[in-house]
């Protein structure tokens, strides 16, 4: 009897657990890529955040006014970039990265993402192949390097749109 109870305990546990699970995530009825979409990196709803910008009178970087315009986009996983030494890979650098862009092009982003991935991933290799920049990754100035040398080679591909790219996470695996 004494180990019934704490195995009963335990399967309560779990079957509570997976079930608040289910409920919490298909409690909101959307599906995970219109909340995807409809979210910041931070979780907030972006509809929210918009409201406030424009009713206190913000604007967004480019001075227009309209801060609903912009949207952010999300790639669908990192990019790892291997650190090449004496031909060796000696380290991982891992980075997410999201674009703010125009509302009017982020449908054309999800089709385009494979291109702009690969577009991201010559920019970092070519980075890290010239060896400072991602090896100092708590260097501010690698930062400002990095969002300038991806911005700039993604609209080549995509002149018109991308306004920035955010470094959300980077962190660095020796091996």
């Amino acid at each position: 009897m004494k180990q019934i109870i704490p195995s009963l305990v335990a399967i309560l546990a779990i079957v509570l657990g997976g079930g608040a699970a289910h409920f919490l995530k298909s409690g909101s009825g959307e599906t995970s890529h219109a909340a995807a979409e409809k979210s910041d990196s931070h979780g907030e709803a972006k509809p929210e955040k918009k409201k406030k910008e424009k009713a206190h009178g913000k604007t967004d970087k480019h001075g227009s006014g309209d801060a609903e315009d912009v949207t952010y986009y999300k790639f669908s996983r990192e990019f790892v970039v291997p650190m090449i030494e004496d031909d060796r890979v000696q380290s991982l650098v891992i980075l997410n990265l999201n674009l703010e862009v125009d509302t009017a092009i982020s449908s054309e982003l999800f089709s385009k993402e494979p291109v702009l991935r690969d577009n991201i991933m010559t920019t970092l290799v070519k980075l890290s192949s010239g060896g400072r920049t991602l090896n100092s990754i708590t260097d501010v100035e690698n930062y400002e390097t990095l969002r300038s040398m991806i911005l700039a080679n993604l609209q080549n591909e995509v002149p018109e749109g991308i306004r920035n790219v955010l470094i959300l996470d980077m962190a660095r695996q020796d091996l």
